[in-house]
């Protein structure tokens, strides 16, 4: 019987600041990062599990000592028990007293956990011969159900409810599936909008975003009220009419700025606005929901855990809810969360990006769509084109939509050659440039 004997860290950091991929109003200079987690187990012929939480940069330096943190409740446990019962694997790693109290169950510490559990996920799923998505959606209700933490959610859903949902979706499951395997899952691209990029590097990224068949991309504001006016339009004039256009503030306003900055945004047709304000603030995103309406606003990116999901739905905040793959405890806290917005019939659009995270969401968005909601109407995956050539399994994106992944696991296995040439500061692609070898923690004189 295989056993977990260790739980490695590696800090692994893309330079994307140079070109500015990821800029955006809140965040302009990001370095592309993943904490990165290998689960390793005594079966030398046996898969490891991948794993990782998503940063920018310098914020691998503390989610690494967080994720080593949990060391002691994954070294040891045999593989069989954790991949047998992932619920009740998660529920132990949220459930340490003393390391909760960081949060609890959100921050750091929470990102630490999923990036544990959803390495757990992929050796699981390995081992099961089966990508994350089609082992969850070929799982009965009962045992979906078995997978969630309720505790806090009764007075929104309770499992009866959850049951009911997953019960309702499940004629039909062996035809989603087909048919996914054979079309893919919808998708829309942020490549063409980030805030440093050029008018005209826009408007021929929105152009060419058009031609490869997406219905929708999405631009990056909340720098400069003009300047967002004139951005909105260079990307409308170059997609035409017809095409969606999402606006993205990154948490930029404060409720009457947000309010005042997308009346006058709001002439482009925007298809949503993303993030307006603070993504804790629950009752200032109903305010401006209820504001600017027929205007459509979307959070959750940084949502931190499945009770604020909860709120923003019972307080009607959200037209759409935006999961993140890395951001709560994992595969687990996701399924709640795509249960909560079932229950009150809000799309779910999963944000991806960075490094890695389409990988993984595309895995959560057609787990709801084969096991929970049982369709794909007003919903579509975020997609952006950069580094997925790292990964062993990249995402394949066709015609402005997903294929659906077909190999063992979470889609989460970067490359041996990139884990060691982006590992941060002592990897090739960091040893080569001076002004990155300035930033290098000094040794104490």
């Amino acid at each position: 019987m295989a056993h977990l004997t260790a739980l490695d860290t590696l800090d692994v950091r893309f330079p994307t600041s140079r070109e500015l991929d990821g800029s955006d109003a809140m965040n302009p200079d990001p370095d592309y990062s993943a904490a990165y987690v290998i689960l390793r187990t005594d079966d030398p012929a046996g898969p490891q599990g991948h794993g990782f939480a998503f940063t920018i940069g310098r914020g691998n330096d503390v989610q690494r000592v967080a994720i080593e943190s949990l060391a002691h409740l994954v070294v040891g446990r045999s593989v069989a028990e954790i991949a047998g019962n992932l619920g009740g694997f998660a529920r132990s790693l949220t459930a340490d007293s003393q390391l909760r109290w960081l949060g609890p169950e959100k921050g750091v510490m929470h990102m630490a956990v999923g990036a544990v559990i959803n390495a757990a996920w992929d050796l699981a799923a390995k081992l099961a011969g089966k990508p994350v998505w089609q082992l969850v959606a070929e799982m009965s209700p009962e045992e979906i159900a078995d997978l969630i933490d309720f505790r806090y959610l009764t007075d929104a859903l309770t499992p009866g409810e959850a049951l009911a949902i997953l019960r309702r979706a499940e004629p039909g499951r062996q035809e989603r599936i087909a048919r996914l395997l054979d079309t893919g899952y919808p998708a829309y691209t942020t490549s063409p909008g980030w805030l440093g990029y050029s008018d005209e590097k826009l408007a021929r990224l929105a152009r060419q975003a058009v031609a490869d068949g997406f219905g929708t991309i999405k631009i990056k504001v909340g720098r400069d009220v003009d300047e967002d006016v004139r951005r909105v339009k260079v990307a409308r004039e170059a997609i035409g009419p017809d095409i969606g256009l999402a606006v993205d503030a990154n948490q930029r306003w404060d409720v009457d700025v947000a309010v005042d900055w997308i009346s006058r945004l709001a002439s482009a047709n925007p298809a949503w606005i993303e993030e307006p304000t603070s993504p804790d603030d629950i009752l200032g995103h109903a305010a401006i929901r209820r504001r600017v309406a027929p205007v459509r606003i979307s959070t959750g990116e940084h949502g931190q855990n499945r009770i604020l999901f909860k709120q923003l739905l019972q307080a009607g905040a959200v037209d759409l809810v935006q999961i993140d793959a890395a951001r709560v405890a994992g595969v687990n806290e996701n399924l709640a969360i795509l249960l909560l917005a079932a229950k009150f019939g809000v799309p779910v659009v999963p944000h991806a990006g960075g490094v890695g995270l389409c990988e993984l969401v595309q895995h959560l968005a057609m787990i709801d769509y084969v096991a929970i909601t049982g369709t794909t109407e007003d919903r579509a995956i975020e997609f952006v084109d950069h580094l997925h050539e790292h990964f062993r399994h990249p995402v394949r994106v066709v015609g402005g939509r997903y294929l659906a992944p077909r190999e063992p696991g979470f889609s989460a296995e970067m490359l041996p050659a990139s884990l060691r040439d982006y590992t941060y500061p002592s990897g090739a692609a960091w040893q080569a440039d001076p002004q990155a070898r300035s930033f290098q923690p000094q040794e104490n004189s």
